[in-house]
């Protein structure tokens, strides 16, 4: 890895790109410190510090890289964004007409863009409007009034759409996905204060054995998160494919042989980001109307809390993280089955003339590649039920509260193997033209 960048910063045009993307990255980073007007910026660190419900909010923190804790102008970040992007995901399963775009090419992607690019700003508007009325009644605003409420809601939905910009230009023109880069960044910005915090709370004041100890642990466990991770994104299951030979003009073709890559972890980190949203949201909800959480519904809110699961003297509340598996391995199966159709897939291979060796075309090809498949998510959910579980398993029995969870871990391996498959495709397809322009 470390020598394909070293590559990439020797060609000029790769070199460029790099550069425009860390200077898009500073923008933001930049951005994320200026306060919305009007804002109380404390709000949020005194209730952070006050809600033993909190978690709630800790992802959508870490997503927005501290944003939403500073109340800056990019408060509500890339989140709408992606949230945007799930939704027209899901709906093209249910309107035909959204199918048939995706599958009209060029011209259909860019339509698609463009309603997803509608929907997040419709999005944005939503929450700056529930945060701004919300937060803003229970002191979020210096004065709670019609202007600074319209204030709130404009700067937030403004930050997030030109947020939503950089992240299109980087991809144009930088590295990477730039919505992904983005999200990356915001994560790892998160990183060194967590880090910090863990050392105060497990390491400073203890004795040299018991400090060493407690380090090596944090270190032992987060790095088999990270290792756990890259075995997820980069396992595959190989199914062969041959093609049958055929007369085509006056040459035969075909008659080859390939294979079609079936990832262990197919879903990605979909599962846990819906798994995740499920069971906060009525926490979230509660909060934003000011709900002190008291009676049968703060007991029942208690059992969605992660900040509850794994508790020793509140083992009741486990039966949340228990929801939380079950929720984990059906948004597994779910998402899969709505990404990869294996009856398409089937049908596309009988068509060319491909067959799996031993298993006749068409509808038992596609009964065996669902066979294979069941197999194969079930080993992706349970390691990414193990990536996500052990953040709270630490968090219930040691009160480690960081950032970087199963979930942001996923995100950034993903990300940075991503961009350096891209950087590498980058510089193959400079050498062929080199090659050629040779020729």
């Amino acid at each position: 890895m470390f020598d394909t960048v070293k590559k990439a910063f020797q060609i000029k045009e790769i070199r460029a790109k790099i550069f425009f993307t860390f200077l898009m990255l500073v923008v933001i980073r930049f951005a994320s410190q200026l306060p919305v007007p009007g804002v109380d910026r404390d709000y949020f660190s005194r209730w952070f510090a006050a809600q033993q419900s909190s978690d709630a909010f800790s992802l959508f923190d870490a997503f927005t890289g501290g944003s939403f804790l500073n109340m800056s102008v990019l408060a509500l970040n890339i989140t709408p964004y992606i949230t945007s992007s799930i939704i027209i995901q899901l709906l093209t399963i249910a309107i035909p007409k959204l199918e048939e775009l995706q599958k009209e090419g060029e011209e259909g992607r860019k339509m698609m863009v463009s309603i997803t690019r509608y929907v997040t700003v419709a999005l944005s508007l939503i929450e700056a409007t529930a945060m701004a009325i919300g937060f803003g009644r229970q002191g979020l605003l210096e004065k709670y009034n019609f202007i600074n409420v319209i204030t709130v809601i404009f700067v937030l939905t403004a930050g997030s759409a030109f947020l939503m910009w950089i992240g299109e230009r980087i991809t144009d023109r930088g590295v990477g996905n730039g919505i992904s880069i983005v999200l990356t960044i915001n994560i790892i910005s998160r990183i060194p204060a967590d880090v910090v915090n863990l050392f105060k709370q497990f390491v400073s004041g203890k004795n040299i054995a018991k400090g060493t100890l407690a380090s090596v642990i944090i270190i032992a466990v987060i790095v088999a998160m990270v290792v756990l991770v890259i075995l997820l994104n980069s396992a595959e299951r190989h199914i062969p494919v041959q093609y049958t030979r055929k007369m085509q003009g006056r040459r035969m073709v075909g008659g080859n042989s390939t294979h079609i890559p079936l990832r262990v972890n197919t879903a990605g980190v979909m599962p846990i980001i819906f798994a995740s949203s499920l069971m906060e949201f009525p926490v979230i909800i509660s909060q934003l109307v000011g709900y002190s959480g008291q009676g049968w519904w703060g007991e029942f809110l208690k059992y969605l809390s992660s900040s509850y699961w794994c508790r020793p003297s509140q083992i009741k509340y486990s039966i949340g993280l228990l929801v939380y598996i079950a929720l984990l391995i059906f948004f597994a199966y779910f998402y899969t089955s709505i990404t990869f159709n294996p009856i398409e897939i089937a049908d596309n291979m009988k068509k060319q003339g491909g067959f799996i060796p031993g298993i006749r075309p068409g509808r038992p090809t596609s009964e065996y590649l669902n066979k294979i498949l069941g197999y194969i998510i079930f080993i992706g959910a349970v390691g990414l039920t193990i990536v996500g579980i052990i953040p709270f398993i630490f968090r219930g029995l040691f009160n480690a509260n960081v950032s970087f969870g199963g979930t942001s871990l996923i995100i950034v391996v993903s990300v940075v193997l991503e961009t350096i498959k891209q950087i590498e495709s980058m510089m193959m397809v400079r050498n062929y033209k080199g090659f050629l322009s040779e020729k």
